[in-house]
């Protein structure tokens, strides 16, 4: 069984049909791309999934349990974390007080006044930080590490959450390509070693080709290709919606590495 099942998923602004009937699974374990040109649906598709938008039709079962239309809160609750394009992390705070403030939310003890939040849950947070590399920098402000660094935080932040399902919007967004490529791969990494299910928005090209177990292709709203990386490369509708005729994904991709 899908750990996430999306059926006819609707989305109408006024006259505009922004997503039309959008379907699709995903499984524990498994990385999706959600990717298509601009304006093709992508964000609203992440939202409404994510709670932060009402839908005007369809379902979304996680694990069978209906949370379409639940608030962002409650869908949290039931193991669905995110990362946002731009990184959502306490600049201020010490890398460490970002994880231990994640672990208090998740265990609804954010109001705990009364008890410091370095004496609140140390081990766990330092875990947490190992696994996507950053233990070492645990004591830095988040306001003195790259870009690059802010993304693993924020990483280690949504896993604080202890996620079944990861959605991550443009995960590597203004990061160079040495930097993307391993931020995704060590999600890739975390994805088999927790069984997570990732579904996940890029623009670039090179990283979704080469990191997502499947790949579905919007356009104006609608599912206009899906397959993996091999197939969807191949697909003269994908190719089309995003470079017209005379262009493939593979000229675009040796563009991207250049």
């Amino acid at each position: 069984m899908s750990l996430l099942q999306v059926q006819g998923l609707k989305k109408q602004f006024g006259g505009n049909l922004a997503v039309d009937g959008v379907s699709f699974t995903l499984a524990a374990g498994e990385m999706l791309a959600l990717i298509g040109p601009n304006g093709a649906g992508k964000s609203t598709v992440f939202n409404m999934i994510g709670g932060q938008l009402s839908a005007s039709a369809g379902s979304v079962l996680l694990n069978g349990t209906e949370i379409l239309g639940a608030p962002s809160r409650k869908i949290a609750r039931l193991g669905v974390a995110r990362t946002f394009q731009i990184a959502a992390v306490f600049s201020s705070l010490t890398v460490l007080e970002n994880i231990q403030i994640s672990l208090l939310a998740h265990r609804r003890k954010i109001y705990s006044f009364w008890r410091p939040v370095p004496s609140m849950a140390p081990e766990r947070a330092l875990e947490l930080l190992s696994q996507v590399g950053m233990r070492e920098q645990a004591h830095r402000p988040c306001n003195e590490l790259a870009y690059g660094d802010v993304k693993r935080v924020e990483l280690a932040i949504a896993l604080a959450c202890e996620p079944r399902l990861l959605l991550m919007d443009e995960p590597t967004a203004g990061m160079a390509a040495a930097e993307r490529n391993a931020l995704i791969a060590l999600v890739q990494q975390l994805v088999r070693q927790h069984h997570l299910a990732v579904l996940f928005t890029e623009h670039s090209m090179d990283v979704v080709f080469t990191y997502a177990d499947r790949i579905i292709v919007l356009a104006r709203g609608q599912v206009i290709a899906q397959g993996n990386a091999d197939q969807v490369r191949h697909d003269p509708r994908a190719q089309e919606a995003y470079f017209g005729t005379g262009r493939t994904f593979e000229r675009s991709n040796d563009e991207v590495r250049s």
